[in-house]
């Protein structure tokens, strides 16, 4: 059995790829141009954590290391950074965001070292304000909930969920007299206040408003994917049916 590659080879074959005698399309890649690969590589990872498929899921993780090391080689190429720039910052954010680790203040559970390695953050940022670190490209349900978990640690949330319902049943009814009025910027201003209102609940909530969407999702997927298979079944096609049947075939494959 051959031995297995060590991450020097991995960046060794990604020079090599970047080199003359390697690949034209490797060679022709910016760090622009890597952005979208990136991201579609990170949700293919999460695809496979959620299918619950190791092997996928070495194959995935595998696409995603090689974006970083492609960036960081171009940026070496570049005169701006290489790969041990990267691992050397790693190394030393980690050790300094767990002071409770390596420090004399230890952290006795999960919500006090959550505590102690935001509270290192901030003094490393030493950001004027609090909400600009959340990447704009992120996901919208993801992007709402961090930013309400960022105000929630200076203290700007509510203290408990009656609150947030309150809120949330605030926004709904704020839509429902802008749809009455027939404003559509104002419909679409409104419903954005409601969604992120409801993000806000499923943080209280302790769910995540991304994942337990994307659920939603499936789910609605799965049962379409019956209903459709009654209706082929019966040798028709949706439209001939009435919403209502096809109502009741969804209540009855539920």
């Amino acid at each position: 059995m051959p031995p297995k590659k060590e991450f020097k080879d991995i960046v060794e074959l990604s020079n090599f790829l970047r080199s003359p005698q390697g690949c034209p399309w490797d060679r022709e890649q910016t760090i622009d141009t890597l952005k979208k690969y990136i991201v579609e590589e990170t949700y293919e990872v999460v695809q496979a954590i959620e299918d619950r498929d190791d092997r996928e899921l070495i194959e995935e993780l595998g696409d995603l290391l090689l974006q970083v090391v492609l960036v960081s080689q171009i940026a070496s190429e570049e005169n701006r950074f290489d790969i041990t720039d990267v691992i050397d910052r790693l190394h030393n954010k980690l050790v300094r965001r767990h002071p409770h680790v390596f420090g004399e203040n230890k952290a006795k559970n999960a919500e006090e070292a959550v505590k102690s390695w935001h509270s290192q953050k901030l003094k490393e940022k030493d950001r004027k304000r609090q909400l600009l670190g959340i990447p704009r490209s992120m996901p919208s349900l993801l992007r709402a909930q961090r930013i309400g978990e960022k105000a929630s640690q200076v203290g700007f949330d509510w203290k408990d969920i009656d609150g947030v319902l309150d809120k949330v049943r605030e926004e709904i009814d704020e839509l429902g007299n802008e749809l009455k009025k027939g404003n559509k910027e104002l419909v679409e201003k409104e419903y954005g206040d409601m969604i992120f209102s409801l993000v806000n609940l499923a943080r209280h909530l302790d769910i995540d408003a991304e994942s337990s969407t994307q659920t939603a999702i499936e789910k609605f997927i799965s049962r379409f994917n019956m209903v459709e298979d009654q209706v082929n079944k019966d040798g028709k096609s949706f439209s001939d049916y009435s919403l209502q049947e096809l109502d009741r075939i969804w209540n009855e494959v539920k």
